[in-house]
């Protein structure tokens, strides 16, 4: 279950309709409403990023309601700025270590740090053939294979969170788990011919969520 004090938006479903979207004031009152006139369909809400299952505390008048939600909202905040604050104390006293401490001689410049490297001789001559010599090559080389892992990382998580969703409100749906194929897969043309046939909300939902997946690497 997502903390609330994490979540920006979300959106509240009634069985397969979308009741409200937005803020977490909004769409907890939206659902308070719907639940007040009884309707029989559950209704699940998500985090918009996530799709973590979020649940909001309906006790009460509308007012008390959102006051609730709004102290959590500050507890939390202030919550964030001690972490913050600590954080910020624990950099500086390194710093401040790091800047004390003698410099021997030869230490590299600041920013840049020297360990041992082994490799092949074959893996040596290549990098100090390569333009700028093997520093350059091996800094570069680093750089290229930290972006393609930060792009994995994101497809990886966008497609968790459709999942998640696609899993909780689509799952007796047609052909679903042909979608989830389609979406590990990285087949948008697949995955959009199924979701259209599903319920209006349904669809725009998911599609919205898998255009992060699928969008991921670009």
């Amino acid at each position: 279950m997502s903390s609330q004090s994490s979540i920006s938006t979300c959106t509240a479903f009634e069985g397969h309709r979308r009741i409200a979207s937005g803020a977490l004031p909004d769409v907890a009152l939206a659902v308070h409403a719907v639940l007040a006139r009884g309707e029989q369909a559950p209704v699940l809400i998500f985090d918009d990023v996530t799709s973590q299952p979020i649940e909001f505390d309906l006790r009460g008048t509308p007012q008390e309601i959102v006051a609730r939600l709004k102290k959590q909202a500050g507890d939390a905040t202030d919550a964030n700025a001690a972490h913050s604050a600590a954080t910020d104390s624990d950099t500086t006293t390194a710093a401040t270590s790091a800047e004390d401490a003698p410099r021997g001689r030869g230490r590299p410049k600041l920013g840049v740090v020297a360990r041992e490297v082994t490799l092949l001789p074959r893996h040596w001559d290549w990098l100090n053939a390569q333009s700028g010599g093997a520093s350059v090559a091996l800094r570069k080389l680093v750089e290229a294979a930290r972006v393609a892992g930060e792009d994995r990382h994101r497809q990886r998580v966008a497609q968790e969170a459709s999942y998640r969703f696609m899993t909780a409100l689509a799952g007796n749906l047609p052909n679903y788990e042909d979608a989830t194929r389609a979406l590990f897969a990285d087949d948008r043309t697949r995955f959009t011919q199924i979701v259209e046939t599903w319920p209006a909300d349904v669809c725009a939902f998911a599609s919205r969520l898998a255009e992060r997946a699928f969008t991921a690497k670009a």
